[in-house]
């Protein structure tokens, strides 16, 4: 039993390396944005 966790472990290790070749490194989540705050009096003259 040990054999085959040390077997779907090496597979799960191969596809994930395959899948990083094919699509690139796994997607990383977007920076939140941060509001920066505009002074709009100059442009409402």
């Amino acid at each position: 039993m040990d054999y085959i966790d040390k077997v779907l472990e090496k597979l799960k290790e191969l596809a994930r390396k395959l899948i990083e070749a094919l699509l690139g490194p796994e997607a990383e989540a977007e920076p939140e944005l941060i509001p920066i705050p505009v002074n709009d009096r100059s442009r409402r003259r």
